[in-house]
């Protein structure tokens, strides 16, 4: 810990360093509030996405897609995690400091547990330390979901943590969910030059996406030399001395594979494990997730929880918005709440990436909508050459567009630069730009936007 007393009093507690807790303990430390943030692992400070999470895997990503084919996979895949540790280093000491150098802030390292209402206790080591405030924020994230199977315990076994930092490089990967945590690692490793199977438990990839758009994903991803087995479900893992080998049910029979590292991307489930919430009269649903209204106000008066712990889409940006969310209630008029949303976007950084916002197609039929569609392979977009320059023309455009308003209700990107393109697409769907707006927009050249030009273009009646 960093404070020897044995008790603290603040006007504001946050317990977990993610996202939305560091920037509400920013502003309102910014303001004057005593603030306590309260981190169990100082190897976390900053939060998931700046250690363990977005910013590490797509430094890594990046890194797989600068490999070339006559490069060693073992000295490439070192060389990126020497690079990825460095960055993280740096991106974490100055998220230290964020914090650490503002006079109002006092920073303690150990593991909470609510013993009362907004009272919680810090343990580390034989230390205690008992903390209160008026305003309690839980921000403590997600943990990766571990089945219960035989032999899951092995060493060869991986989370999306632990893989990262694998050693020696597996040459063959076996990737157990075809969700995006598992599919931008299997993507990654393929890159690297390992040899991935994905094991997906439904009949098809990416079930709640379009049949096209699932498609060309799976197309992309054999192209690169992926195998993805449907209807497959692990059963055990037998840990041998060179190699893991898997025990599989795969469309209804059995089957074994033998692979060098297994990564588990089986879901994360809200990190609410011994918090104690129980003592503060904080509910929480089925999974384990604090239950919240629309303001993140749980059932304890005074505290809120932010991020991944209340559950729903777990991404850094909506964490960011939580905190704005909670400090409109505590400096604000209290009006702001998660019902502001719309049109949210999702990026899976696959190589190319995968974006979406919005509705599919076949969410606007069951709608009853009546909708213009508009759908191109990347490699047949004529004005959309930046793909082409970076020698990766693979992938799809596809356009939803409301055939009464013109205004677009939904997108899905596969290609170069689509987490980037996809973002002004879901500005266009909050503030009513038309897709002929879009259409007829001027944009950079090369660029990937430009796509935006033809593919819009070609929108035609859903037969």
């Amino acid at each position: 810990m960093t404070n020897s007393e044995s008790s603290l009093s603040v006007d504001v507690l946050v317990i977990g360093w993610g996202k939305g807790g560091k920037t509400l303990a920013a502003a309102l430390a910014g303001s004057g509030q005593k603030v306590a943030m309260i981190e169990q692992f100082e190897s976390m400070h900053g939060g998931t996405c700046i250690n363990i999470g977005c910013v590490p895997t797509k430094t890594l990503v990046h890194d797989a897609q600068e490999r070339r084919e006559d490069d060693d996979a073992a000295s490439c895949w070192a060389r990126a995690v020497q690079r990825r540790d460095t960055l993280i280093g740096t991106l974490r000491d100055v998220n230290h400091h964020m914090l650490a150098d503002l006079g109002t802030v006092t920073l303690v390292d150990g593991r909470a547990r609510f013993v009362g209402e907004r009272t919680v206790e810090v343990s580390g080591g034989e230390d205690r330390l008992t903390v209160t405030a008026p305003t309690v924020v839980v921000n403590t994230g997600a943990v990766p979901s571990r089945p219960d199977l035989p032999g899951i315990d092995s060493p060869r076994v991986h989370d999306s943590t632990s893989l990262q930092h694998v050693d020696p490089f597996p040459r063959r990967l076996a990737v157990v969910g075809a969700g995006p945590i598992g599919l931008e690692f299997a993507s990654m490793f393929a890159g690297f030059g390992a040899e991935v199977t994905v094991l997906n438990r439904r009949p098809r990839l990416l079930p709640a996406e379009d049949e096209e758009v699932a498609a060309e994903v799976q197309s992309v991803l054999e192209g690169d030399g992926i195998t993805v087995l449907h209807e497959a479900d692990l059963r055990g893992v037998e840990d041998g001395a060179e190699e893991a080998l898997l025990r599989l049910e795969v469309a209804g029979r059995s089957r074994e594979l033998a692979v060098d590292a297994v990564l588990l991307a089986t879901g994360r489930r809200p990190a609410t494990d011994d918090l104690g919430l129980e003592a503060a009269g904080i509910d929480v649903d089925e999974r384990g997730a604090i239950v919240v209204d629309e303001h993140l106000r749980t059932s304890a008066h005074g505290v809120y929880a932010l991020g991944d712990v209340h559950g729903g889409a777990q991404q850094t940006y909506l964490s960011l918005d939580d905190h704005r969310i909670v400090l409109s209630q505590l400096t604000g008029d209290g009006s702001r709440s998660t019902s502001d949303r719309v049109a949210v976007p999702t990026t899976t950084f696959l190589t190319p990436p995968l974006a979406a916002v919005g509705l599919t197609e076949s969410e606007a039929r069951e709608q009853g909508r009546d909708v213009l569609v508009a759908t191109q392979k990347v490699a047949a977009i004529k004005a959309m050459p930046r793909p082409k320059t970076l020698g990766d023309p693979r992938g799809l455009v596809k356009i939803v567009v409301d055939a009464g308003t013109d205004e677009i209700v939904g997108a899905r990107l596969f290609h170069v630069d689509a987490q980037e393109v996809i973002n002004l697409i879901a500005l266009a769907m909050r503030t009513g730009t038309t897709a002929t707006q879009l259409r007829d927009g001027i944009w950079t050249h090369p660029s990937s936007t430009e796509a935006l030009n033809e593919t819009l273009g070609k929108l035609a009646p859903v037969e």
